[in-house]
């Protein structure tokens, strides 16, 4: 799956905030836009951390539907 494929889906649920330290870390900061619950992420590059992201979605999808 391309990354704009992914960001389009994370933005559906979430607000989405990028940045860069010094070190060349991303950093990726999802804010739910229902309850306004954050996470973060932390990666080498921007492929990484919009995985990590994307993973988080479909696990927090899942258990959506199981409940």
């Amino acid at each position: 799956m391309r990354n704009t494929t992914k960001l389009k889906l994370l933005l559906l649920k979430y607000t989405v905030s990028f940045d860069m330290d010094d070190d060349g870390i991303f950093t990726l900061m999802l804010t739910d836009k229902s309850t306004n619950n954050t996470h973060h992420f932390d990666g080498k590059s921007y492929s990484a951390v919009l995985a990590m992201a994307h993973s988080f979605l479909l696990k927090d999808l899942k258990k959506k539907v199981i409940e």
